[in-house]
């Protein structure tokens, strides 16, 4: 029988309300999942760690570090990970995951739900016996299971906080469809060789997303003020304003001050092509790197872990090099528009 070690951090799935019955809060661990869930005796055999019992909102980048240290040290001993997590940073923190955990032979599998465990109505329990059983299929990716889709951990976002179809990968299939029976895609990435655990991580990078009236000043200031790298989610395919509020002064003075400025895109569906538009062609002169279709969450996740490993006095072209192409199927290679 398969074995599947099973990593408690917090979320909805296993929260309650509080004193105000309106508001979800972590609930202590107690309840037996498997007296809950007794189909799961049928999926593997479940050990449970509880590492953090927190709202997703509180999760931060040594958060990260920490759990993907002990699915690291734990892998050799399970068939597969499944790590219950809240829905609003669950697409940040598989793409964190994605990056520090290059190496996998086995999946590792993000869930959570809508509505938790404990109520009448919801989907707690088909997403934790769906991200259980894929926990045991050949898929050596980190991902999401929700809404019976696994899906592509650095390609995923959160695009509804209403509906239990939570997240999406607008720009990548999912990597299995469970029905009657299930569809493992041919994209899945194959089993590659478990390395050294590498926990250099730098958070210490900002997300702006452009809108008609930023300041570009802010930009410059937070360059000033110690920020190692900028994620811009610039307009369509990479544009950003270059007549009034012109950004290209401040991406002219971070690139010169060894800061990358990465620029993704504001539409889900949709990548950069910074050749396209004289704001793009002029963020890509005065040094911008495209971030091509990835989303934001795996944008600045993985700008992060660059940022932790860069060799000293080659960051811009280290960043550069590696936003060039995919390292884990986080960005197309064929964009319809290069």
């Amino acid at each position: 029988m398969p074995k599947i070690l099973m990593i408690h951090t917090g979320g909805t799935l296993m929260m309650r309300a509080g004193a105000d019955s309106r508001v979800l809060e972590p609930d202590v661990y107690a309840r037996d999942l498997l007296a809950e869930l007794p189909v799961l005796r049928n999926v593997g055999a479940i050990d449970t760690r509880i590492l953090f019992n927190l709202d997703s909102g509180d999760v931060q980048p040594h958060h990260w570090v920490e759990l993907a240290a002990l699915i690291h040290q734990e892998l050799d001993a399970y068939d597969g990970v499944v790590v219950v997590h809240g829905t609003d940073t669950m697409a940040y923190t598989a793409s964190a995951l994605a990056f520090l955990l290059p190496g996998l032979d086995r999946p590792v599998v993000l869930t959570g739900a809508q509505r938790p465990l404990f109520e009448v109505r919801t989907d707690a329990r088909t997403n934790l016996v769906d991200a259980c059983h894929i926990a045991t299929l050949a898929v050596p990716e980190v991902g999401i299971a929700f809404a019976s889709k696994f899906l592509r951990g650095c390609r995923a976002t959160k695009l509804d906080a209403w509906g239990l179809d939570a997240f999406a990968t607008p720009l990548c299939q999912p990597l299995v469809e469970l029905g009657l029976g299930l569809m493992i895609g041919p994209h899945a990435l194959p089993p590659r060789t478990v390395g050294a655990f590498d926990p250099r991580i730098d958070p210490h990078v900002l997300s702006v997303r452009v809108f008609p009236g930023l300041n570009p000043a802010l930009i410059e200031h937070a360059v000033d003020s110690g920020v190692h790298g900028i994620v811009l989610e610039a307009y369509g395919v990479g544009n950003v304003p270059v007549q009034e509020s012109s950004l290209v002064p401040a991406i002219v003075k971070a690139t010169a001050q060894q800061v990358p400025v990465v620029i993704v895109s504001q539409c889900p569906r949709g990548g950069v092509d910074l050749r396209r538009y004289a704001g793009s062609n002029a963020a890509a002169d005065a040094g911008a790197i495209s971030g091509g279709d990835m989303t934001t969450e795996a944008a600045v996740t993985k700008l992060m872990v660059l940022l932790g490993r860069a060799p000293q006095g080659r960051t811009l072209e280290y960043v550069a090099a590696a936003f060039k192409r995919p390292l884990l199927g986080e960005m197309s290679t064929n964009l319809p528009y290069e």
